[in-house]
């Protein structure tokens, strides 16, 4: 069974071994993202990912991260957590995703995302440019 709940202090180990398993995801510190809408996905109760997000202005917000681990990939979880932050009221969501990462940028078209930019060199680690994505729900 799926549970997506606001994410907590109990969940942050767990969370920073999927960033860690996860070289494409941006790798913050996993403390820091209690100060932002952060929300985790269970399955059978472990965490099998997590989505962090903050409100930039009173209709828009911004996806800072989303990550699901490596074995529960292609199950719909990232999906199912973008739903859930898409029910927050804010008009505009944002969001960079590197531009070598396709499956993630098809998994955003599909959800009504459109490219608006490009970020060159925004990414570290390799070096690599950011593509910009919005979704507006008006």
């Amino acid at each position: 069974m799926t549970v997506i709940r606001p994410g907590c202090p109990r969940d942050l180990a767990e969370v920073a071994a999927i960033q860690a398993s996860s070289p494409e995801a941006a790798h913050w510190d996993a403390a820091d993202y209690l100060q932002y809408d952060f929300r985790v996905c269970l399955c059978h109760g472990r965490v099998a990912g997590f989505l962090v997000a903050r409100r930039v202005a009173p209709d828009e917000s911004e996806l800072l991260n989303l990550v699901v681990a490596p074995e529960f990939r292609r199950k719909g979880l990232a999906r199912a957590l973008l739903k859930e932050l898409r029910t927050a009221p804010a008009a505009s969501l944002y969001l960079e995703v590197r531009e070598s990462n396709q499956a993630a940028r098809n998994l955003y078209k599909s959800m009504g995302f459109q490219e608006v930019n490009i970020r060159p060199e925004y990414y570290q680690a390799p070096p690599e440019a950011a593509i910009v994505m919005k979704f507006h729900s008006c």
